[in-house]
């Protein structure tokens, strides 16, 4: 090949010189919409078990499908390009509700409020930077480097697009037309999958939860020899869908990490700590008195902690060559730009003034917004840290996808670096928690975003997209997304709260007026019983009963402990009604890197037990962090996960035996499972099983009458709940979704 020869420059399936319908009002507010919704969905998994999915393929077709709809009950045709801006708007939620659900928690664990806001700020400042941040490289990552960064997301959405392209632009695109092609079906086949999906999802959890139909966490416990081992199960769609799309590998392996706890740890612990007659540090209390839950609050989970602390540090280590090369890369291209001509439609971005203004711009409110308890320094190191974690996140997308980005490990690079940096400035008290806090939460949202946007911009030069509008488009969904999510935050958190009464966790303690504060009201079904206004008292040591949030009266009485709902311990309230926690195990790992650099208030011994099984696991050659993030979760969540898992090792297997399949080799085998019928309706699942449950728990603190008059018709009517064979009878319904993921995903044989 000559030297001087370059390849010819990519035709996107709709030339710049097309008149379509693109930045519609209609188009804008579906993608926002649907952006809100995964978005929720996506909060509600990362706090349960660390994971997103990818929501850009769903939005898609959901988009092509209500636009359809829409022309049969006499509205206009949908052009490609206003299906990228819904699909564009619609994936901002994902990204900013995983920036958010790996960060902000942590507020909690280290002894302050979710304050709204703190966290609306923190999502809209983070995803906004990043999408601003990401618009300066995207002439030389998507245009300029197209063939050597793929952007598989962004590669499938586009395909996705353009195998439901309607009429008029498959005439804008110079495509003949003729009878509505077998592309065009399958789209919308594979949109009644998601449906479906999502509506069995929603009608299944709402029957188990709001109605108590079967037992949610069917469990056993077992007695000696593994006397406090025990093994349980969630049995909930969106776990078992999650454990689908991410693949046995990453699922099982998540399960493995559980079996450790439930199985080997927790017995161990009993074991040798049954004969003890005092109580062992970190613990409250005996561990013969201890259950399974209690053993691993105490213990297991500062174990569970450092694993995935070393887990996340090795990976991140471990791509720091790509990390490098991407960075500089990215980097070297930002000045020279394209010689595209930028008067084309398809080469229009967002003028880069307004880019600099507008980034300025967030970073002075960072500066100056008092709730985020920031100082010029930490302003100074969302900037640096911002830029180039939004330049690496944006490359290893364009390689790897956004699924395998290390995002989560770039997050704790900067909380690393950030509380180092304030450890020798001296800066060590609670108000530099939320400091240090606020820099990693804004840098992992804006670095999230930024890799979010590059798949989208690609998807965008695929089909033809005008980059400034689908800037505009992400802008808008990325705000909307991030005003939602905050108060879905807290109301998540504030419906599974406990309000433990004092007298029990720490009788006669003694409170410090001096640092008492502002009032506060009991939320939720308890405020029934106790409508009295109280004054807080953040405790910060253990001695005289566990650090926390009190509530104390008039005469300076201890009356509550604040258990919160995200990582709290206590999950029964004093009238005994059962409450469903959060882990959020990547918001654990960020309050306890906090408090071990600028504190040492850590276990360290349970700690680098952790960080020692993450080593070994790496020395036999085995990826860590899933592993050790199924050390820190409970059972009960990662082997529903393992079973999804399984389902699509079996579907995959049974598929790949097809004719069609032959010539395949296991990358294009793995693309063809990742696309398929199975994969939709797992989507659909996790959409409406997590949307349920966001409504489930909204609702339980308004409808407190429907609640407990349907547990009392359970508890003492519903054998399926609490008869002697619930565990096995809950098995059933579950059963059920299992057997039709497995059918759905079971591809025809074609000649």
């Amino acid at each position: 090949m000559p030297l001087d020869h370059h390849p010819a420059p990519v035709r996107p399936y709709i030339p710049d010189e097309a008149k379509l319908p693109e930045l519609t009002f209609r188009a804008l507010f579906l993608g926002t919409l649907l952006g809100m919704v995964f978005g929720a969905s996506s909060l509600y998994l990362v706090l349960k078990v660390g994971l997103t999915v990818s929501a850009s393929i769903p939005v898609a077709v959901i988009a092509i499908t209500v636009f359809g709809l829409a022309k049969k009950l006499g509205g206009k045709d949908s052009s490609i390009l206003e299906n990228s801006i819904t699909q564009t708007a619609g994936s901002a939620g994902e990204s900013i509700a995983f920036g958010l659900g790996v960060t902000m928690p942590a507020i909690l664990i280290l002894g302050f409020d979710l304050e709204i806001s703190r966290v609306m700020l923190v999502g809209v400042l983070g995803g906004l930077l990043g999408i601003l941040m990401m618009i300066p490289m995207r002439r030389t990552m998507i245009v300029d480097q197209h063939r050597e960064l793929k952007f598989p997301e962004g590669t499938a959405c586009a395909e996705v697009l353009k195998a439901a392209a309607t009429d008029s632009s498959r005439l804008a695109a110079g495509e003949s037309l003729q009878a509505e092609s077998e592309a065009a079906c399958d789209a919308k086949r594979r949109a009644r999958i998601i449906f479906g999906g999502f509506g069995i999802g929603l009608l299944y959890k709402a029957l188990n939860v709001s109605f108590k139909g079967w037992k949610d966490t069917p469990e056993v416990v077992f007695g000696a020899p593994l006397k406090g081992g025990s093994v349980g199960a969630e049995v909930s769609p969106e776990l078992l869908g999650v454990g689908y799309i991410i693949g046995p590998r990453i699922a099982l392996t998540m399960a493995a990490g559980g079996v450790l706890s439930y199985l080997l740890l927790i017995p161990m612990i009993k074991f040798f700590g049954d004969p003890l007659t005092t109580i062992l540090a970190p613990g409250s209390m005996l561990i013969s008195e201890m259950g399974p839950n209690e053993v691993r609050s105490a213990y297991i989970l500062y174990i569970g902690a450092g694993a995935v602390a070393a887990g996340g540090l090795i990976s991140l280590c471990r791509a720091m060559p790509m990390i490098w090369n991407s960075l500089a890369a990215g980097l070297a291209g930002i000045g020279k730009g394209s010689k595209a001509d930028t008067s084309k439609r398809t080469e229009r971005d967002i003028p880069m003034k307004w880019v600099v203004i507008g980034c300025l711009g967030i970073i002075a409110v960072i500066t100056a917004a008092t709730p985020l308890h920031m100082n010029v320094l930490g302003a100074l190191l969302i900037l640096v840290f911002g830029f180039l974690f939004s330049t690496v996140s944006s490359r290893l997308t364009g390689e790897i996808g956004s699924s395998s980005n290390p995002t989560s490990g770039m997050a704790v690079a900067t909380l690393l670096f950030t509380c180092l940096i304030f450890l020798i400035m001296g800066w060590t008290g609670g108000q530099y928690y939320v400091t240090a806090l606020s820099v990693g939460a804004i840098v992992c949202i804006a670095s999230a975003n930024a890799g979010t946007t590059s798949q989208d911009l690609k998807t965008g030069f695929l089909v033809g997209s005008t980059p400034r509008l689908q800037q505009y488009a992400i802008l808008a969904g990325s705000l909307a997304s991030a005003l939602l999510l905050g108060p879905i935050l807290l109301q998540l958190n504030e419906s599974s709260t406990v309000y433990v009464p004092a007298a029990q966790v720490a009788p006669g303690l003694s409170t410090d007026a001096s640092k008492l504060s502002a009032t506060a009201q009991l939320h939720g079904p308890q405020a029934a019983s106790d409508s009295k206004v109280y004054k807080v008292w953040q405790k910060t040591d253990a001695e005289g009963g566990p650090a926390g949030k009190y509530l104390i009266d008039e005469q300076g009485k201890a009356v509550y402990l604040v258990d919160p709902g995200i990582n709290g311990t206590h999950s029964k309230r004093p009238d005994g009604t059962e409450v469903k926690k959060y882990d959020a195990p990547k918001a654990v790992l960020m309050s306890y890197i906090i408090k071990g650099i600028l504190d040492q208030q850590l276990p360290w011994t349970l700690v680098i037990l952790g960080v020692m099984a993450a080593v070994v696991l790496e020395l036999a050659g085995i990826q860590s962090l899933s592993f050790a993030v199924g050390v820190y979760l409970p059972l009960s969540a990662t082997l529903p996960v393992a079973i999804g898992g399984v389902l699509r090792w079996l579907a995959d297997r049974r598929n790949n035996q097809l004719p069609q399949y032959a010539k395949l080799n296991e990358e294009e085998k793995q693309a063809a499972g990742d696309r398929s019928e199975g994969v939709l309706l797992a989507s659909g699942y996790i959409a409406g099983g997590a949307l349920a449950g966001i409504v489930i728990a909204i609702t339980a603190g308004v409808l407190t009458n429907f609640d407990a008059m349907m547990g009392n018709w359970a508890e003492h009517s519903n054998p399926f709940y609490n008869g002697a064979s619930a565990d096995a009878l809950s098995l059933l319904p579950y059963a059920f979704i299992m057997g039709l993921l497995l059918w759905v995903a079971r591809e025809k044989k074609q000649t």
